[in-house]
């Protein structure tokens, strides 16, 4: 038996053609969905990518491991917590990684007889070098029963797709830098726009127009569906393709300038925490299987273990793949199966970066209690029909004022639960440290002579750049 899991990170499930997306994104990613099952609704109940990555390999949500936070050096994880490749390797699987999240946090790298950290001189990772350093290992080992992870992160900013790509999404006929076209000034002149000049709009230059942001984007899922059709042409070439699990998830989503957020993964909204699974598994999972009901990023742990002792490959101790006690995540084989229509009743979801909030997602609604908003104008608490309000648009918190209460309630007994007389991780965050992001804008205004006050009270590109140049 052979694993993959593939993280895609910052990966958006609306801008898939498997869930509903027009353009032509994901064409291979769109076949290997038919072949297998994909997950309507599943969901990154953490966020962003250290916590979201936290989670998956635990099966635990941040609440339970303690890991709240991105970017955040007072978050550790035990080293007593069950980790999915170290449960797989003491089963006698052979593990290994193509992955960097070794360079945010020293956890990534447990339980791999194999790390090969794809950092490279850029901080950009193509997934063609992935592919490059993970192939070779997929032969050496193909005869043995393996685990591998592998993430690509070419949906995540800053958006480089070669210049190909991009024709597929954005009209040749129109110019990104007409200074006429005034889309972009809103994104320029948020209060996140020291970070970004430097890390994505410098890259790319003076673009004056939004859409071009988004075709960028659409053309690096179209860059990564190709690296994951090499992926795929080589364990066929290689005769295991039959003999593999594939899974491949978005660590969390992507806003394209909804809620004012722009091309960045912070929020709660559907847009970030929404995110594409698909598994396929060639004989046993049912091709075409769509599950509709909600899922999240925990639950892939124990369907992985117990995919695992039910394949029973010759030389594994199946007795060393029982899913740990304590886990938030639950197997998803009785969805894939069609014995239930998912997982969960309700999602609860968490970020603590650019701003600090925790929510709810029912079947039908989303409740949002803010924290710390950061950089962003937010209510303390929001309401949304998703129902009738996809893009959540509308904030009824107020009109429906019992239901947020009711919803709120329920939240706060959910944090009390997993607390059980601990103190809050994330109001142990703020009150000591600080948002994380926060803190690297301060950092960045210091450089360039400006303090966080005088950025909050005029935050334009012009203050910021003409302080850059001085």
């Amino acid at each position: 038996m052979k694993i993959i899991l593939a993280s895609l990170d910052t990966l958006r499930a609306s801008r898939l053609g498997a869930y509903g997306y027009r353009k032509p994104t994901s064409p291979h990613l769109d076949r290997i969905a038919g072949e297998g099952a994909l997950f309507e609704r599943a969901y990154a109940a953490d966020i962003p990518t250290e916590v979201a990555h936290t989670g998956i390999f635990t099966g635990k949500v941040g609440l339970t491991t303690g890991v709240v936070s991105h970017g955040s050096d007072r978050m550790q994880l035990p080293k007593s917590t069950p980790w999915l490749p170290s449960l797989l390797r003491s089963a006698g699987f052979t593990t290994g990684a193509v992955d960097n999240l070794f360079q945010l946090k020293e956890w990534f790298a447990r339980g791999y007889r194999y790390y090969i950290n794809s950092v490279g001189d850029k901080r950009w990772i193509d997934g063609r070098t992935v592919n490059e350093l993970a192939m070779p290992w997929i032969e050496q080992h193909k005869d043995e029963s393996f685990f591998l992870f592998l993430h690509y992160w070419d949906a995540h900013t800053p958006y480089l797709p070669p210049e190909t790509y991009v024709e597929s999404f954005y009209d040749a006929g129109r110019d990104p830098f007409d200074p006429a076209n005034k889309s972009m000034e809103r994104a320029y002149n948020h209060k996140a726009y020291p970070f970004f000049k430097h890390h994505h709009y410098d890259l790319i230059g003076q673009v004056t127009d939004s859409d071009y942001y988004d075709a960028l984007y659409d053309a690096e899922i179209r860059y990564l569906d190709d690296r994951l059709r090499e992926l795929d042409e080589h364990l066929e070439k290689l005769g295991i393709r039959e003999d593999t699990l594939l899974v491949l998830f978005g660590d969390h989503g992507e806003s394209l300038t909804e809620h004012d957020i722009y091309w960045d993964h912070c929020g709660l909204y559907e847009p970030t925490v929404h995110v594409p699974v698909i598994m396929r598994w060639p004989g046993r999972i049912p091709a075409g299987r769509r599950v509709p009901g909600l899922v999240q990023q925990a639950d892939l742990m124990p369907t992985i273990l117990e995919a695992a002792r039910s394949a029973s490959p010759a030389g594994i101790d199946a007795t060393k793949l029982q899913s740990p006690d304590g886990m938030d995540g639950r197997s998803l084989w009785p969805a894939i199966r069609g014995e239930s229509d998912g997982a969960h009743e309700r999602v609860y979801l968490s970020e603590c970066a650019w701003q600090a909030a925790r929510g709810i997602r029912t079947d039908r609604y989303k409740f949002i209690r803010t924290y710390d908003a950061g950089l962003f104008d937010r209510p303390p608490r929001e309401l949304y029909d998703l129902s009738t309000d996809p893009e959540e648009t509308v904030n009824l918190a107020e009109e429906q004022a019992e239901l947020a209460d009711r919803l709120e309630r329920e939240l706060e007994a959910w944090i009390a639960g997993k607390l059980q007389g601990r103190e809050d991780p994330i109001a142990l965050q703020l009150r000591e440290a600080g948002l994380p992001f926060r803190r690297r804008i301060e950092l960045i205004l210091s450089e360039a002579g400006l303090t966080w006050e005088d950025w909050r009270r005029d935050p334009r590109r012009e203050v910021f750049d003409r302080a850059v140049r001085r």
